[in-house]
């Protein structure tokens, strides 16, 4: 008996050590920074005929949804309502696939601007924070300098140009000037943009505000296709790009390690029939350490703020070089926190105390590795000393 518990303690540590690894590569993986997810959705097509574009948006809406961020997150921008529309042989319902075995629309759909809401300007604003008081919250971008924003826009286009419900059109200059004011007046921070339209690519090229990651469906001077058409509807129901896109999201759950560059290695021009293209000068991390779920999923992490009185940390503008402090001006930068008493106290200190400041060796391979050793050479200790007890 008391071999087999000596076995047992054995086992154990030999299972700790195997497992101490990947966990301290896990929790030391370099991450986002951000405490909250937002989701911009436009479809800007009107009329029966452009089925496909309010499928597609509806696409991007059902996956953020499930993926976590909720409705009070996402704004939804509908240029026409096909479910209601009087051609529609499936009232009320929007499918994305000749099967029809998933309803896009449902009974559990916000839409936050609808029909003629859907503009050129609202859009800007919406970007911008530059809404009327009479705007409820309910449309409103309220984000942050903590905020992951993906933006999903699907229509018509041409070079560096969008059309908004066949009536007026939004430039690559347009959304580069919005993208920068957001920037500016600390409205994101990390921003995803993506476009499927044709010579969608040209869309992204005029952007040049920090932390913005784009890809598109198309370069310039191509189109982008529809993937398939449903008899029974009479039109095509979906785009290619989004659908492989859709098709890949569906693989991704709330705790995915799956990485940006996981997404991108999927682009296969001859199934999209088109040349997507990515857009990551402007990204300050790697898209191997990004993962999917940063911008098209919820976050629950929170953020220790300092006191009002410490003034705010400084942001980068977009002319700055994008260049991390040097270990001396973060030690004179110093954070400081009040305890639960009111006593203050060094934040850094206490920071590094945690084993999260700059001088913790937390993190570093080789201290790693002795650590796990370390714990090792205690379980087996315990367990020999367990073993002369028992004698």
């Amino acid at each position: 008996m008391l071999e087999l518990r000596v076995i047992l303690l054995l086992w154990l540590a030999c299972i700790s050590w195997a497992l101490a690894e990947p966990v301290a590569e896990f929790f030391s993986r370099p991450g986002s920074s951000h405490t909250n997810n937002w989701a911009v959705l436009v479809c800007a097509s009107r009329y029966w005929f452009n089925y496909r574009h309010m499928a597609n948006a509806l696409g991007m809406y059902r996956t953020v949804k499930r993926l976590g961020i909720p409705d009070s997150n996402i704004i939804l921008m509908l240029a026409d309502d096909v479910a209601c529309n009087p051609r529609n042989k499936f009232p009320g319902c929007v499918y994305a696939n000749p099967g029809r075995n998933l309803d896009l629309y449902g009974d559990n759909i916000e839409v936050d601007y609808r029909g003629n809401e859907v503009t050129v300007e609202n859009f800007l604003r919406v970007l911008t924070g530059r809404v009327e008081p009479s705007v409820p919250r309910s449309k409103r971008l309220l984000t942050d300098d903590r905020s992951n924003v993906f933006i999903f826009m699907t229509g018509h286009g041409g070079n560096e140009f969008l059309k908004f419900q066949d009536n007026e059109e939004i430039s690559a200059f347009d959304i580069a000037d919005a993208v920068a004011q957001m920037w500016e007046k600390k409205r994101y921070n990390e921003l995803f943009f993506m476009i499927d339209t044709c010579q969608a690519n040209t869309m992204y090229s005029r952007f040049y505000s920090p932390n913005v990651l784009a890809t598109g469906s198309s370069v310039i001077h191509e189109n982008s296709y529809s993937y398939e058409n449903d008899y029974d509807i009479g039109v095509a129901v979906i785009d290619t790009y989004t659908h492989y896109i859709l098709e890949f999201m569906e693989g991704i759950n709330k705790t995915s390690q799956t990485t940006m560059e996981d997404l991108f290695n999927t682009y296969d021009p001859v199934k999209i029939r088109s040349h997507p293209g990515v857009r990551s000068d402007l990204f300050r991390r790697s898209l191997h350490d990004t993962l999917v779920t940063d911008f098209f999923g919820g976050v629950s992490q929170a953020e220790v703020l300092p006191p009002l009185n410490v003034p705010p940390r400084p942001r980068s503008t977009s002319d700055e070089e994008f260049q991390a402090p040097t270990p001396d001006a973060r030690e004179e930068n110093q954070t400081e926190v009040f305890t639960s008493a009111g006593d203050l106290v060094d934040g850094q200190a206490f920071l590094t105390a945690l084993g999260h400041g700059p001088t913790s060796e937390v993190g570093e391979p080789l201290v790693r590795k002795a650590r796990t050793w370390a714990s090792t050479l205690v379980v087996f200790v315990l367990a020999f000393w367990v073993a002369s007890r028992r004698k």
